[in-house]
C-alpha cells in the first residue's frame, strides 16, 4: 500500500492531507509536526487569540476527530532531523518511517534578534507559534511598557493589540517608513496615522542598538539614535524565513525557499512542497508567497498532482491585517509598480490601487470590501481600472468588470 508523508502540519500540511482523502487516495497518509497541539490556524493568534476573545479549540482548523476518521496518522510533538532520499525514508526523533512520496510543507521561521544585542533575554518574544503566545501573554496586560521591534505588519498587528489591551507602546523601524518592504508611501501614512491616534509612539529610521537586563530579564532598551526606554516585554516582528534546513541537508534544490515546478514537485520526483517554504514559476519569474489562501491553494494542487493530475499551480495572491477597527485587505502583488491612485471614502474606508503603466497590479483596500473585490477579480481576470473611476469616490466601481 502506497504512503505518503507530510513533514508540516501547519494550514498547508493539514490542507493536503485532507485534499488527499477528498480526492479518493486510499493508502497511508502520515502528517508529521514538531508542536503538541493538532494543526491550528496562525492569524488569529496575535489578534483575537492574545486578546483573549478566542479559546485555543477554535484556533484548530479541523476537529482532532477528523484525522482518525479519515485514517490519517497524526505524529505530533515529532521532530525530523534527516530525510534518506536513497531508502526513502524519514528520519524522526530516533525512528524511521518508510514513504512512497514525501511533502514538505515544513513553513517558516521567524527572525530573532542577536544574542549580542540581549535578543535571548526573558522577555523578548516572536509571534509565530501557540507557545510563542502563551509565554509572552501574561505581560501583555494594562500598564505594562512594549517595545515593538519592525514595523511591517506583524509588528503594526502586535502594537495594536497591545495598544487595546492597555499597554504603553513603542515601535521602532530602521527603514524610513514602516511598510517600506511590502506597501506604497500611502499605505504606511494611512497605518501611522491609525496607530498614532491609539497612541503608540512610532519611530521610523532608527534601529535597535541594544536591550538592557535586570536579573536576565529585559528592563530597557537603547535605540541606535541613543534613545533609552524602559520596557517590560519586547515583541520582535522583523520578518520570517522559509524553513529550509531540512531540505536543504537533504540536497534539494533551494532557491528563496525550496525550489518546486508549476506542480509543487521539488528537484526529487518523489518529494513535494507546499506553502511558505517554497518558491515557484510565476509570470515568467519567481516568487515565495507568505499567506494563508497560497498554503491552502498551493497544498491541494500538490495533493492533486502527487496523485497524478499533473496540474499547474496558479497564485492569485491576496492577503489580510486587522488592526483596531481596520480590516486591510491586498489583492495582488504591487512590486514593480509607479503610481498610486488613491480612492477615499468616509471615515477609514480607503484603497489605494497600484499601476505600472496602464497596468492594475494590486489594491490595498482599508474597510472598503467593495473596492477589494473588483480590483481582485480585475487583477484575477488579467484586467485594470481606469484610474479616473478608481479616484471619484461617487463612482460605482462594479462596472469595471464589465468593461
Amino acid at each position: 500500500m502506497s504512503h505518503i508523508v507530510v513533514i508540516g502540519a501547519g494550514q498547508a500540511g493539514s490542507s493536503l492531507v485532507a485534499k488527499l482523502r477528498k480526492e479518493g487516495f486510499d493508502g497511508q497518509i502520515t502528517l508529521i509536526g514538531q508542536e503538541p497541539q493538532i494543526p491550528y490556524q496562525r492569524p488569529p493568534l496575535s489578534k483575537a487569540y492574545l486578546l483573549g476573545e478566542m479559546d485555543v479549540e477554535r484556533l484548530y482548523l479541523r476537529p482532532e476527530s477528523f484525522y482518525a476518521e479519515n485514517d490519517i496518522r497524526l505524529e505530533l510533538s515529532e521532530t525530523v532531523v534527516a530525510i534518506d532520499r536513497t531508502d526513502k525514508m524519514v528520519i524522526a526523533d530516533g525512528k524511521q518511517i518508510a514513504y512512497d512520496q514525501l511533502a514538505l510543507t515544513t513553513g517558516s521561521v521567524p527572525r530573532r534578534l542577536p544574542g549580542a544585542i540581549g535578543g535571548e533575554l526573558e522577555g523578548v518574544h516572536v509571534v509565530r507559534t501557540l507557545a510563542d503566545i502563551d509565554a509572552m501573554a501574561p505581560a501583555v496586560t494594562e500598564g505594562k511598557r512594549a517595545l515593538i521591534v519592525g514595523g511591517g505588519y506583524i509588528g503594526l498587528e502586535a502594537a495594536a493589540v497591545c495598544a487595546k489591551r492597555g499597554l504603553e507602546v513603542t515601535l521602532v523601524e530602521m527603514a524610513e517608513r514602516i511598510l517600506q518592504r511590502v506597501a506604497a508611501p500611502e499605505t504606511s501614512d494611512y497605518f501611522r496615522a491609525l496607530h498614532q491616534s491609539h497612541g503608540v509612539d512610532i519611530r521610523e529610521g532608527i534601529g535597535l542598538d541594544r536591550l538592557v537586563e535586570t536579573d536576565g530579564h529585559v528592563s530597557g532598551a537603547v535605540l541606535g539614535d541613543g534613545a533609552e526606554l524602559d520596557v517590560d516585554l519586547v515583541i520582535v516582528g522583523v520578518g520570517i524565513t522559509p524553513s529550509t534546513a531540512l531540505a536543504e541537508a537533504a540536497g534539494l534544490e533551494i532557491e528563496n525557499g525550496i525550489k518546486v515546478d508549476a506542480h509543487g514537485r521539488t528537484s526529487d520526483p518523489f518529494i513535494w512542497a507546499a506553502g511558505d517554504c517554497a518558491s515557484f514559476p510565476h509570470q515568467g519569474g519567481r516568487i515565495r508567497l507568505e499567506s494563508v489562501p497560497n498554503a491552502i491553494d498551493q497544498a491541494e494542487v500538490v495533493a492533486q498532482n502527487m496523485l497524478g493530475a499533473e496540474k499547474d499551480y496558479v497564485a492569485t495572491p491576496w492577503f489580510w491585517s486587522d488592526q483596531y477597527d481596520v480590516k486591510l485587505q491586498i489583492a495582488g502583488l504591487s512590486a514593480g509598480y509607479d503610481r498610486v491612485v488613491t480612492r477615499k471614502g468616509e471615515g477609514l474606508t480607503s484603497s489605494f490601487w497600484y499601476y505600472r503603466g496602464d497596468k492594475l497590479l494590486a489594491v490595498d483596500a482599508m474597510n472598503d470590501p467593495r473596492a477589494y473585490m473588483v480590483g481582485k477579480r480585475l487583477i484575477d481576470n488579467g484586467k485594470t481600472a481606469d484610474p479616473a473611476v478608481v479616484a471619484d469616490p461617487a463612482a460605482d466601481l462594479k462596472p469595471l468588470l464589465k468593461a
